[in-house]
Parts: C-alpha cells; structure tokens; sequence
C-alpha cells in the first residue's frame, strides 16, 4: 500500500509540473484596447528579449519564456533633452547594463474600436537608438536604415503607420513587435531601446497626436536652429570690422562665430531631417567641431583682448587642438572597435585633461585683458566671453553639479542657450561700439 501510495503521489506531482509548464508556454499575452474616437498608449506589458532573430516578427512565435516589460511611465515623466513626455528608463536599468546591439519587444493587442474608422499606430518618439516596425509578421517602416550589416542611425522623429484593415466586425488583433537597435554611441546608465510607448488610435486621433508631438520636437530643437543664424550674422558683421584696415585683427572672431554655428546647428539638422547620420553627426561635432571651436574663440579673444605678444600661445593652442582631434577620435566606440577599453578610456581621459587646459588658458587670457585694459567696454567683452564659455565648457560644469537643462512650459531649454542669448546681443553692442569707433578715428579732423 505504500508503494502504491508513493507511485500515485509521484504521477500526480508529475501531471502538475506538466500543467505549469504547458501553463507557463502560453502564447503571447492579449492587451486588449476599447477605442472610441481616441488613442491609447500601448504601455504594455510587452514581451522583451536582446538579440536578434527574423522569426521573432512572426505571429506564430512563441515568446513565453521571455521577459516582462512595462512602458507605463511615471505621472509628469520627461525625457532630460526637449521635454518629450511619457519617457521611461532604458534597458540599461532593466538587468541589461552595457549591452548594445538588437533587442525585440513583442505585443499583441485587440483592439475593439466601436467604429469602422481605419487604425493607425503612432511610433515611439523617443529610441535608443532606432527601429523597425512589424505588425503580423509584415513590415511597415520604422526610423533609419537597416540594409547594411550595422544598422544606419537617424534622428527617431514623430511618425505614422497605417495598421491593416479586417474584413471582419468585432475586435481587431495584431502581432506588434518592435525591432530595436542601439548604436554604442547612445551607451549610457538611463539608455536602451523604447523610451516613450507607441500609442494606437483612429486614425483622425492618430493624425492630431502627431502634430502635437511634431510640435514638441520643433520647440526642442527651434532654438538649435535660430541662434546659429544670429551667429552668422555677427560673423558678417566681423567681416565688416576687417575691412576697416585697423591694426586689430577679428579673423579668428568670425571663424568662431561660424564655426559655433556649424556645431549648434547640428541638433536641429539630425532631429528634424534625415541630412545627418548619428555616425556623420558625431564625426563632425565630437572629432571635428568641438576642438576647433575651443581654438578659435580662445584665440579669438585672445586677438580682442590684444593678448598677443605671446608667440607662444598660437603654437600651444594649435598643439592642444591636435591633441584634441587625435584623442577623441581614438575613444569614438566606432573607431578601431576591438581596441582595447583600456586604450578607450585613456583616450577619453586625455580629451577630458586638453578641455581643462583649454578651459584654464581661456579664463587667463580674460584675465588678463579685463588687467591690461581696464575699461566699461572690456568688462563687457570679459562677460560676453564668460556667456560664451558656460556654452563651450558645458562638460566641465555639468561635473561641477552646475544644473545644465529647465523645462519652461515643458519645453527644454539648456543653460548654454540661456547663455549664447545673452551673449548675442551683447557681442552685437560690442561690434557696434568698434565699429563707430573706427568711424570716427577716420573722419578728417579740423
């Protein structure tokens, strides 16, 4: 009888983990979505797994032994940039620190929208680093360029997708699986694929939705776009000092304003259009415009404040810029990969020490002109250059706890463009008081 009682414990403990098991390789859960004229956020919960694989689009895949994931944000959570609403953590803070690469979010959602309006799915706002849409299988679109080996990297911008009609009444269903690849570039603590849930709607909700995010992104990067304009037409105006034949020089004046506007202008070009790749973005702003730009308006004021009997400082300016262009292109993660990390963070470190030097030869040669040549209209020059600066030196006061980004009315707006605000009209009072100056000295005297 024991024998007997122990065989039929053990078919019956044997019977209930084949029913968990068959329990836990369930299919796709169902989000199910009532709709109305109206759009709803598609929070989740999704299914999510890192890698890679083509039958992952399908609707006949079982994704049950993959993990959870919740978009659901906090109430008033934002992104840290232009103020994009409904912003959540990356997988980085999800159990996948450090990886970049593929990653698929897998839902299937029935919808039962009460009417025959056409269905539309606005995507995600806000990704690291880009993605492909799939819904049952087929795709529909998504942001960048996957046809190469590694993924081409735009700027993700407000977009629509058309969901397929159903010849049948009643409830909708579909098979959304996101394809998401983040680039090394984007690696961080906060960062990883889906930050901002995609939302599902008729298409007339849809299509409102998407002029309001389009407005969104439009104020965070508007003023990207207009300080350089003002930037380019002070350097006309320096142009116009030049040719005046004075003794003072303002070359290098007009090659900064130029070139911070070529590096300001940057944002508003990737977000907006599909001009700039991430990898052309950071070739040009990170290896090639940031270093120059410390070069020409340190010696830019050093030519305004006459701080130039020093032969030397012209060599050591063009050696720290040489320094700099070398070592930031060793630490980009797409140059020479398999390097050691060893050498990468060495090559950081060095760019971060030519910033210092840079940022401490800066404050000397406004130091020293506010010194020599104590006047109301070099304190003036000394101010505009310090504006100047909390823009150029952004880094080094980030590490200083200096707060580096506000949200007036829910629209980002960073302290260096506080600065370079001030800092425009200021350097337009500047240039006018030379100018007129330069009048005068020429009117023939009696």
């Amino acid at each position: 009888m024991r024998r007997s009682g122990l065989l039929a414990f053990l078919c019956m403990a044997l019977v209930l983990i084949a029913g968990s098991r068959l329990a836990f390789a369930e299919p796709t859960q169902v989000a199910h979505v009532t709709l109305g004229h109206s759009t709803v956020p598609l929070n989740g919960p999704w299914r999510f797994h890192v890698g890679d694989d083509p039958r992952w689009s399908s609707t006949d895949f079982d994704d049950s032994a993959w993990e959870t994931v919740d978009l659901t944000p906090a109430p008033g959570a934002h992104d840290g940039d232009v103020g994009l609403p409904g912003y959540v953590s990356g997988w980085s803070r999800r159990g996948h620190a450090g990886y970049t690469g593929y990653a698929w979010y897998r839902m299937k959602v029935s919808v039962d929208s009460g009417t025959d309006a056409p269905l539309h799915l606005a995507g995600p706002t806000l990704v690291d680093s880009t993605y492909q849409l799939y819904v049952d299988g087929k795709l529909l679109g998504g942001s960048g360029d996957f046809s190469g080996t590694r993924p081409t990297v735009f700027g993700v911008r407000p977009s629509i997708f058309p969901l397929p009609s159903s010849s049948s009444d009643g409830p909708k269903t579909y098979l959304i699986a996101f394809r998401v690849w983040m680039d090394p570039l984007d690696a961080g603590e906060d960062n990883g694929g889906i930050h901002v849930a995609p939302i599902i709607g008729d298409a007339a909700g849809i299509d409102l939705l998407h002029q309001v995010q389009w407005l969104q992104t439009f104020k965070g990067y508007v003023v990207d776009a207009v300080e350089p304009v003002a930037f380019v037409l002070l350097a006309l105006m320096v142009i116009g000092l030049i040719s005046c034949r004075t003794e003072d020089t303002y070359r290098w004046l007009a090659a900064a304003l130029i070139l911070l506007a070529l590096l300001r202008a940057n944002q508003a070009v990737f977000y907006w259009s599909d001009v700039l790749s991430s990898r052309f973005s950071d070739i040009g702003t990170t290896v090639i415009l940031r270093p120059l730009v410390l070069a020409a308006w340190t010696l830019a004021w050093r030519d305004w404040f006459s701080v130039n009997k020093y032969s030397w400082l012209r060599y050591f300016v063009s050696a720290l810029t040489v320094v700099y262009l070398v070592f930031a292109l060793l630490g980009r993660p797409w140059f020479m990969p398999d390097a050691p990390q060893g050498l990468k963070v060495a090559a950081d470190t060095m760019v971060e020490g030519v910033r210092v030097a840079f940022a401490a030869l800066y404050l000397w040669i406004i130091g020293l002109g506010v010194i020599r040549l104590a006047k109301p209209s070099t304190y003036l020059a000394a101010l505009a250059a310090i504006l100047v600066g909390i823009g150029l030196f952004a880094t080094e006061l980030n590490a200083q706890g200096v707060p580096g980004i506000w949200f007036p009315y829910g629209t980002g707006v960073a302290r260096g463009q506080y600065a370079y605000a001030l800092f425009i009209p200021l350097l337009f009072l500047l240039i006018l008081m030379r100018s007129v100056g330069y009048a005068r000295r020429r009117q023939p005297t009696e």
